[in-house]
């Protein structure tokens, strides 16, 4: 097992260029089995699921290969299985769009219910009534969701809430279905966009991505197609907070800046500046960080991936501020190992509202990563603080995060990564 060694209180300076959007390339991988030609994507992240995504897909039968470390051909035109592997399918959220892949190309599949980060109840029982909507029948067998359509029909579906898996999902079962579907209160993040973008650039016929209606007329053919990846606006906001828990003065690069309104605006609250360029951001500190609130909310509100992160800014905030987490039920696990590190924070009975007392610094400590973004905030938690800070479970930071450590050591930090020796690891039981 490998861990991060921090020592912390350098300010991060320099330039930094964000990676491909994890959340739109695990679905864009998945995307390309409904292609009936070899297509190519670029700014794809060396990340740990999206090497997961591509196993799953290689065991299915399909040809990939690295043109170069960000560059990816696929053909999956000889899969020869809607079976899902087991094993690797509970190690990841992402594999729940292989759901409405595999039912729009091949009217069928086995997916084992997906794994990924413990943030709380994610049920599916949204993507079931979308794939019901368009003439799927579904069940559990031995374990795994089991899809069959004699065909696919479009339809209307709405959505009982935002959710952006399900969103997801229906596109790309409805993509070659006969007829128009319409998704209503369909999720509006940048990742939807990317992925309507990629399938339109295939042929498909997808209107409306972007907003709370999605219309999409199916096609019988999906051409090849060479697409770009969106830049990930999570390890953008992440390096952002970290420039201003370290008071740092970091250029963020290759990003797209509208996607990272609901983070800039925030910032700004807290007495931090930021410029805006045609693809970048400019994050410097001069002044104390400044109490806030937050209210985590679905696209375009303040997105629940970066509450973590932020929430550390804010132990070293002057003032009080309050946190409420409104999409997941467990993302306040990190505070524990926070507090660790002196920070004073209190977290209501029922794990939705945070109550943040600002301190001067603080303090490196042992900690352990619980899931990806707590993960980056302990990270950042010990590039602010005093003294030397070691972060544990690294692999889940690995999920979501291409070369962390390379990325923050060129903007200054001093943060290293070792291997725990083998005696220490006796006795321990792991899981991903």
């Amino acid at each position: 097992m490998e861990r991060f060694v921090i020592n912390g209180g350098i300010p991060l300076k320099g330039t930094v260029s964000i990676s491909g959007a994890k959340n739109a390339a695990v679905a864009l991988i998945a995307a390309t089995i409904l292609c009936d030609e070899p297509c190519i994507l670029e700014n794809v992240p060396q990340i740990s699921d999206i090497t997961k995504c591509m196993k799953i897909m290689k065991d299915m039968g399909a040809d990939i290969q690295l043109k170069d470390k960000n560059t990816v051909y696929f053909d999956t035109r000889n899969i020869n299985t809607v079976a899902v592997p087991y094993k690797l399918a509970q190690t990841m959220r992402a594999s729940s769009y292989f759901l409405g892949t595999l039912l729009g190309r091949f009217h069928e599949a086995f997916v084992p219910m997906p794994g990924g980060c413990d943030l709380g109840d994610r049920p599916i029982d949204q993507h079931i009534k979308a794939f019901r909507a368009l003439g799927a029948e579904w069940d559990i067998v031995n374990g795994s969701n089991h899809l069959k359509a004699d065909s696919l029909v479009g339809n209307q579906i709405y959505f009982d809430f935002v959710t952006v898996g399900a969103t997801m999902n229906a596109i790309f079962a409805a993509v070659k279905a006969k007829g128009m579907t319409v998704i209503e209160n369909a999720a509006k993040e940048p990742h939807i966009v990317d992925v309507a973008n990629f399938l339109n650039s295939m042929g498909a016929d997808i209107r409306g991505a972007g907003t709370d209606v999605i219309k999409i007329r199916g096609v019988e053919y999906l051409k090849g197609t060479t697409y770009a990846t969106i830049p990930d606006q999570i390890e953008a906001g992440t390096y952002m907070v970290a420039a201003a828990a370290t008071k740092g003065d970091v250029v963020i690069s290759n990003v797209i800046p509208k996607h990272l309104e609901s983070i800039t605006a925030k910032l700004r609250k807290c007495g931090v500046n930021v410029k805006e360029n045609d693809d970048s951001v400019h994050v410097w500190v001069d002044a104390p960080i400044q109490k806030t609130t937050i209210k985590t909310m679905v696209h375009p509100g303040f997105p629940t991936d970066m509450q973590p992160q932020f929430t550390t800014l804010l132990t070293v905030a002057e003032g009080t501020s309050i946190v409420t987490e409104d999409i997941f039920s467990n993302r306040f696990r990190y505070v524990t190992e926070l507090r660790k590190m002196g920070a004073d924070i209190s977290v209501d009975g029922n794990g939705k509202v945070a109550v943040v007392q600002g301190i001067k610094s603080l303090k490196g400590a042992a900690v352990s990563a619980p899931d990806l973004r707590a993960g980056a905030a302990l990270v950042i938690a010990g590039l602010a603080a005093e003294g030397t800070t070691v972060v544990d479970h690294i692999y889940y930071i690995e999920r979501g995060y291409e070369n962390i450590d390379l990325k923050l050591r060129e903007l200054g930090a001093d943060i290293h990564r070792v291997n725990i020796p083998e005696p220490e690891l006796e006795g321990v039981q792991l899981s991903v």
